[in-house]
Parts: C-alpha cells; structure tokens; sequence
C-alpha cells in the first residue's frame, strides 16, 4: 500500500484528536490537588455549609422517573422537526399520518403514565 497526502493526513487528525482528548485527562491528573478530606471531600452546595451526610439523604424515585420521562419526551419531539422541514416538499398525505400516528403514541405514553399514577407527587417527603 502506498501512503498519500490523504493517508498522512488522516493519521495526523487520528493523533491530535487523540492527544487532544488524553491531554486534559493527563494534566487534570497531574496538575490537581492531592489532598484529601477535610472541604475536600464534601459535596459542594453554593458555598453553603451542607447539612448531614451525603449518604443519609433518600431522595424519592420521582424525581428519576420525571427526569427520565422528559428525556424520552425531549428526544421524541426532537423527531418532529426533520417531518417539519421535509413536509413541504412531500406529496400526499402519507407523512402527515405518520406523524399523527407518532403523537398518538406518544399521548398514549402520557395517558398511561397518568393511570399508573406517576406524575402524583407525594405530599410529604421523608428522608
């Protein structure tokens, strides 16, 4: 095999990018502090002081289940904007009931999350 311009210069953009992304990895651990303990170790909350230990504290599933529920929502809207700039210049009626047929399952999703109960949020949370 013959090595090209085009071969060089693919195997020097394989380099940079790899010291480009080793190179922060290997001054974060050659440059960061070595102490331990003390403020070190704490979690930090807006230069406030925190309260209690970062272990004892039980948050509820809820707060999971949302973040994991508008994640799933973010991205599947996220599809509804290639069907936005390619309907125009579709024919027929085809793409417009795909894209019916895509929001009924998502509203589907909310109706069946709603009778499961999950965006009831509990009136009291004990930690």
């Amino acid at each position: 095999m013959v090595f090209s311009w085009l071969n060089v210069a693919i195997l020097l953009a394989l380099i940079f990018g790899f010291l480009f992304a080793a190179g922060p990895l290997l001054g974060g651990v050659l440059l960061a502090p070595k102490s331990r303990g003390g403020a070190m170790g704490l979690p930090y909350e807006c230069g406030a002081v925190p309260h209690g230990s970062p272990h004892s504290i039980r948050f509820s599933i809820n707060y999971a289940i949302y973040a994991l529920l508008f994640l799933a929502f973010d991205v599947d809207v996220l599809y509804l904007f290639p069907v936005a700039t390619y309907f125009p210049d579709s024919a027929g009626w085809w793409p417009l009931i795909k894209l019916i047929i895509f929001i009924v399952v998502l509203a589907l999703g909310c109706v069946y999350f709603w009778k499961k109960g999950v965006f009831e949020w509990p009136r009291k949370i004990h930690f």
